[in-house]
């Protein structure tokens, strides 16, 4: 069992383009689980960033805040746990993508680009047709739904998105907080390297790796493996 005091939040952040449903059933069950309070973010398409970080602090105004993100959200809290220490007990980062503000090689940022540019060039509906042609099929679901609920300021998020500076080397040494990562090892886009490099570089971490069967398999993987990673950290 996590030894976290109940009155701790576990504050959701999901990845670009995606929504505060997916994020829930990553990691929901387990915040239920630890008997956590538990709140999935819904970004504004307008202001991601922003609304994410506005959620963390609303959270952390009610009290101690367990920071949980996928793929951006992931960055997103680890930036913030960096900046509000006292406030954070611990972060849970899932599929990191990137390091480092330099990101013209990061395939998470060239792919939210590109979506964007397609978005604006053919309409949502044509872009939703390829992506599910050419995706998982729990992965083209959650992406559909997050999509439409996004439209029309889906692609200004993703833009957003995409020029978002990632955590540095640096930050990362710096983060003294426990924090559990997990990485898919087959996933391109969230290159499994990314995650290690975390885990090898955070002061108290640990690493999960998982596939992407397994993630469309149960979302709530993601939640289950980072939090019994972040309880290994806090007892060593």
């Amino acid at each position: 069992m996590l030894r976290t005091p109940p009155q701790v939040t576990v504050l959701a952040l999901p990845g670009t383009g995606s929504d505060a449903d997916f994020a829930a059933r990553a990691f929901g069950p387990a915040a239920r689980a630890h008997g956590l309070a538990f709140q999935a973010v819904e970004p504004d398409p307008k202001a991601v960033v922003g609304s994410c970080r506005a959620a963390l602090d609303a959270a952390a105004a009610r009290g101690p805040v367990l920071a949980a993100g996928i793929s951006l959200g992931a960055a997103i809290a680890l930036d913030w746990a960096a900046e509000h220490p006292t406030a954070v007990v611990g972060v849970l980062t899932a599929l990191p993508a990137w390091t480092g503000a330099e990101t013209a090689a990061c395939p998470a940022a060239s792919s939210a680009s590109v979506t964007a540019e397609q978005l604006r060039a053919d309409g949502l509906e044509a872009v939703i047709a390829r992506m599910r042609a050419s995706s998982p099929a729990w992965l083209a679901e959650a992406l559909t739904q997050s999509w439409r609920g996004q439209w029309p300021d889906l692609p200004a998020a993703l833009d957003e998105a995409a020029g978002y500076a990632w955590p540095t080397l640096e930050r990362l040494a710096g983060i003294e907080v426990p924090v559990a990562v997990v990485g898919a090892v087959d996933d391109p886009i969230h290159p499994i390297d990314i995650a290690r490099e975390w885990a090898a570089t955070l002061p108290s971490a640990r690493l999960r790796e998982i596939t992407l069967a397994e993630l469309g398999a149960d979302p709530a993987i993601l939640g289950h493996t980072g939090l019994a990673e972040l309880t290994r950290t806090r007892a060593s």
